[in-house]
């Protein structure tokens, strides 16, 4: 096991003097290899706390860059750093925390096709994604390569906080064996974050961990800890392990990592084609004979940000049951913020017999860009 040096020795002090690290727990954490899947929200206190703890190898993924919206929970970041890619910034500024870690970037965004070989030599995983394909994907990568994989999620007020390692106890898929149908939770640009949520989940996530690599207390193993902001109170959800699971169950479908369809800012895809107009497309036609009519099915929340003239309002969870305002009989012209909940309620609509229908490619947001400068525009 790695010896300390004197320069380590005076950095984690107050680390050496408690009976559950001492100098050999130290050593284990500076020997620990850990992944971190996202470097975002979750990311960024998970990352600097791990950093200042002397895990020796710190492995990151992510392909974004820095965006101004990023600022408000993403404490790896401030505002100069926007436009540049996020590894780049979070490697410096890790290094400049803790010269003695090695920091490991991976600059892409996770599939089937590369990650096995992204978590191979890790010891464990912590996953700060923000999507359910990456969360599938890194839990069903982890089961089949046999590492601990701590998980966090966060919405709004609320947070979710586990360790799920099929070795001993239960997997992602043993609480969620399939992703939620599209629409049937609030995606991530949609549903909003407070700021300092993230803060205290990925700190939480951090605990994990190194509770994990020093091999103390008792990891969240088979329990879910949720987090209620609003009410400040924790719960906690006993989880089993499933024979049932279709990556860790007693017979298994899923022995290789397979994509799943996208469902966080992403388009559903499958189906038919979705018919599209551009953001100038329909301008022309908002001022022609027969002008269509725009659907808008943000959430009122957002339409108080920005907002177009002369447009029918119904928030995508209640298209279902406020068909009656609609007409087959007219043109519709279905958008939302960027695109995605547009083509599901397109696909609702062709289902219910619609088929004057097309979706503003691009949403609100290109409108906003391409047509009418001066609107609002948010992220």
């Amino acid at each position: 096991m790695s010896r300390l040096t004197q320069d380590e020795i005076n950095r984690y002090s107050r680390h050496l003097v408690m009976p559950e690290i001492t100098l050999e727990g130290q050593a284990k954490l500076k020997a620990a290899r850990v992944l971190c899947v996202g470097a975002g929200g979750l990311g960024s206190p998970l990352g600097l706390y791990l950093a200042t703890a002397g895990v020796g190898t710190l492995g990151l993924v992510d392909d974004d860059v820095v965006d101004l919206s990023n600022i408000q929970r993403q404490v790896l970041y401030d505002t100069a750093d926007v436009g540049r890619p996020k590894l780049e910034v979070a490697a410096e500024r890790l290094h400049g925390l803790n010269p003695g870690i090695e920091v490991v970037t991976h600059s892409l965004r996770l599939d089937a096709g590369n990650v096995m070989d992204v978590v191979h030599g890790y010891d464990l995983v912590v996953d700060g994604s923000d999507n359910f394909p990456t969360r599938y994907l890194v839990n069903d990568a982890c089961v089949l390569a046999g590492l601990p994989c701590v998980y966090g999620s966060v919405l709004r007020f609320d947070g979710q906080v586990s360790v799920f390692d099929a070795t001993r106890g239960p997997c992602y898929r043993c609480l969620f064996p399939e992703p939620p149908p599209p629409g049937a939770v609030p995606s991530c640009a949609e549903g909003g974050v407070l700021g300092v949520l993230p803060g205290i989940i990925g700190a939480l996530q951090g605990l994990e961990a190194l509770k994990l690599i020093l091999g103390v207390g008792q990891p969240l193993i088979g329990r879910l800890l949720l987090f209620d902001g609003l009410g400040m109170g924790f719960r906690e959800v006993s989880v089993g392990k499933s024979p049932q699971c279709p990556v860790c169950g007693v017979s298994p479908r899923i022995t290789e990592p397979v994509d799943t369809v996208a469902f966080c800012g992403e388009s559903t895809g499958g189906g038919e084609p979705v018919r599209t107009i551009r953001p100038e497309e329909l301008h022309d036609a908002r001022v022609g004979a027969a002008p269509p009519l725009v659907l808008d099915v943000r959430n009122p929340v957002e339409l108080d940000i920005a907002r177009l003239d002369d447009v029918l309002e119904i928030p995508l969870p209640e298209l279902s049951a406020r068909l009656c305002e609609l007409s087959k009989d007219r043109a519709y012209v279905i958008t939302c913020h960027k695109g995605a909940r547009a083509e599901q309620a397109y696909r609702l609509l062709r289902r219910e017999g619609f088929e004057r229908l097309a979706v503003l490619e691009g949403g609100v947001d290109a409108w906003a860009e391409r047509v009418d400068p001066g609107m609002n525009r948010y992220t």
